[in-house]
């Protein structure tokens, strides 16, 4: 039985558990995609422990990602060292080695919803491990990049680092005014009652709002909706980069309608316990 999970703080809300479990089952493995809760403090301890149990692969959530390369116990791939940030992790007689797939899958999350980045004004809210992962992803196909973050010194470190522009969160509104896709990078949304990143006559027709955050719909979606944006919620990304890690793990296609299945499926079913 292989052994696959993944490590956040928090970590209750993940679907990833639902997504992966139905993946393995309809691919016919042996194995299952437990979650675990791990602070930052703990996560040398669980990595190194999780190597010596066995475990297959893990994935990383918030706050791990960019910790994960800062304890000196794996080696990232050439994308995780420049963007500074791992969200999927493999173990092999190389050692414990580094990925991430945030980037490939929001870029395919907005290909499929039919928006087109090249060329595109992006404004990038956040600057943590996600964050670089899109920010990057999306600059090398052919976006200009804005990134506003409440620290300016790590948004300013951020797009020099990649070519971007890096602003404080203070100046929100005016970037979103001039951008063509705004995309939330942050938890915020995530819980019912978290504030507003932006207001609702933040938004107008003809942008896309990407909300990276999956377990609910936010008031940054329903509000994007309202003005006449084109709004999109983290589930295909959530899958994509599921789907990736999947494959870097098995060496195998993933089935990643079956895994957006799962996930919409759970989706509904806290929707209706909460009802």
């Amino acid at each position: 039985m292989k052994i696959y999970g993944i490590f956040g703080d928090p970590i209750e809300h993940s679907l990833s558990p639902a997504m992966h479990n139905a993946a393995l089952l309809a691919m016919g493995m042996e194995a299952c995609y437990h979650a675990f809760r791990v602070g930052e403090d703990k996560l040398k301890d669980a990595l190194l422990g999780a190597r010596a149990m066995g475990f297959s692969g893990l994935n990383l959530t918030i706050p791990l990602k960019e910790k994960a390369l800062m304890i000196g116990v794996l080696e990232p791939d050439p994308l995780a060292r420049a963007i500074k940030a791992v969200n999927t992790i493999s173990f092999s007689d190389r050692g414990i080695l580094g990925y991430n797939t945030d980037g490939w899958g929001a870029s395919l999350a907005l290909q499929e919803a039919g928006v087109s980045v090249r060329g595109r004004k992006v404004l990038i809210i956040g600057a943590g491990g996600a964050a670089r992962a899109i920010a990057y992803t999306l600059k090398q196909e052919g976006s200009e990049i804005l990134i506003a973050n409440r620290s300016l010194k790590r948004a300013e470190e951020l797009a020099a680092q990649i070519g971007a522009e890096g602003y404080d969160i203070s100046d929100l509104k005016s970037l979103a005014a001039r951008s063509e896709i705004i995309i939330n990078c942050t938890s915020v949304g995530m819980r019912e009652g978290d504030p507003r990143l932006l207001e609702p006559d933040s938004f107008h027709e003809g942008q896309a709002v990407f909300d990276i955050v999956y377990n609910r719909e936010t008031e940054l979606l329903q509000d994007a909706r309202r003005a006449g944006a084109v709004a999109l919620d983290g589930v295909m990304m959530l899958v994509y980069q599921g789907a990736r890690a999947l494959e870097i793990w098995t060496g195998r296609k993933a089935p990643a309608a079956v895994m957006e299945r799962a996930v919409r499926e759970a989706l509904a079913a806290r929707q209706e316990g909460k009802g």
